[in-house]
């Protein structure tokens, strides 16, 4: 049985069965985008018409072609697949060949990608564990190297520029104070204003001072100061890692002996630790003048009086509560920065995962050890 469709003499194809289980596809002529050539809607009822399960080709009357030909040839092994019918391209040019062979390598990852999408709640909780096992294994890894990182700089063997670590300390000290000034006295305003509503009931609206001194100084400024670095400075961490990472600067320095970790990863915990407890302190002022303010505007709590009451308030406990979870919480900063950065993959996408994931590492992980450290310093009596 043998059918003929031609637009032009240009290009042709003929279909010619062999037995009852191969289809013979005959290729000529020239097939150029710009000539009118035959389409496989042309062809498509001949093809049901002819019940096979393979399908082959013969191109040798074929002279040149172009994406015109890959169109018929793509069209035609969508139909192959929804008709179960196997294709044989070893009869097409190298150069179809190959496209093809391309093209059906991509459909059957695309179709086992679906196939793993779809797998059953206990597969994805089994490989969610496993991904946070792998994690856990390598956040304590990095840790480890930090610590040998420190243990260099203390002995003095630490490879690292010490310009470096004082643009690092500007970066994340001095171009921070805008931020973390408007916060800060934003949540003073706030925690004053709730303090002295509910306070106001009993006449006790003077200890609003005490609630705005020792809230700031002690949690909140700490707190928040953190949660400021974690979102500006830990992903600017993570995407600078990142991009050396993508651009193979990390692999440079291993491969001339320079340690990632004391170049790269050392000054970053060293300008946060120094830096973050400043802030600290920083932010426990702004929140106390803010406080102050509403006092003196809204309840008429007198300037002096606010002071001496805020001093009354305050000791050295309080600022050093303040100042050890500040520290704490740069550490943290940090380290959820660098970690995700030096774990970065080697694409665009993969540094804006990295930011992502270490702004939402470092917010947890501070959320977590500022739990854990007031109830230690409650059960000391700090």
């Amino acid at each position: 049985m043998q059918a003929t469709v031609a637009k032009q003499p240009a290009a042709k194809v003929d279909l010619n069965q062999i037995g009852t289980n191969e289809l013979n596809i005959i290729l000529g002529g020239n097939w150029q985008i710009q000539q009118d050539h035959p389409s496989f809607t042309d062809i498509e009822p001949l093809v049901r018409d002819m019940p096979s399960i393979r399908i082959s080709f013969n191109s040798q009357a074929l002279d040149s072609w172009d994406t015109s030909l890959l169109i018929f040839l793509s069209r035609l092994f969508k139909f192959s697949q929804q008709h179960r019918m196997e294709i044989d391209y070893s009869g097409l040019p190298n150069g179809v060949h190959r496209l093809m062979d391309l093209a059906s390598t991509k459909t059957s990852n695309a179709n086992a990608n679906k196939k793993k999408k779809s797998t059953n709640f206990i597969t994805e909780l089994g490989n969610s564990a496993l991904d946070w096992y792998r994690g856990a294994i390598g956040m304590l890894a990095f840790l480890g190297e930090i610590i040998l990182s420190l243990k260099r700089f203390i002995l003095g063997k630490a490879q690292y520029r010490k310009s470096d670590f004082f643009l690092v300390v500007q970066e994340v000290g001095p171009q921070a104070l805008g931020i973390v000034s408007l916060i800060s006295f934003l949540v003073g305003l706030i925690l004053a204003y709730m303090g002295a509503i509910q306070l106001s009931q009993f006449g006790a609206q003077i200890f609003v001072a005490d609630l705005v001194a020792i809230g700031m100084v002690r949690e909140i400024g700490a707190l928040m100061t953190g949660i400021i670095v974690a979102g500006r400075t830990g992903a600017a961490f993570a995407a600078q890692l990142g991009t050396m990472q993508v651009n193979e600067e990390i692999d440079a320095f291993k491969t001339l002996g320079i340690s990632p970790m004391d170049f790269l990863v050392l000054p970053r915990l060293l300008a946060l630790v120094l830096m973050i407890p400043l802030l600290t302190i920083y932010s426990g002022i702004i929140g106390i003048l803010a406080g102050s303010l509403v006092g003196y505007a809204v309840f008429d709590i007198g300037i002096f009086e606010y002071y001496h009451q805020t001093v009354r308030a305050l000791d050295l406990n309080q600022f050093a509560v303040g100042i050890a979870k500040g520290t704490v919480y740069g550490i943290l900063v940090a380290y959820a920065g660098c970690l995700r950065g030096i774990q970065c993959g080697r694409s665009a996408q993969a540094v804006g995962q990295a930011a992502t994931s270490a702004v939402v590492t470092g917010i947890l992980l501070i959320v977590i050890f500022a739990s854990l450290l007031t109830i230690l310093f409650h059960n000391l009596g700090i």
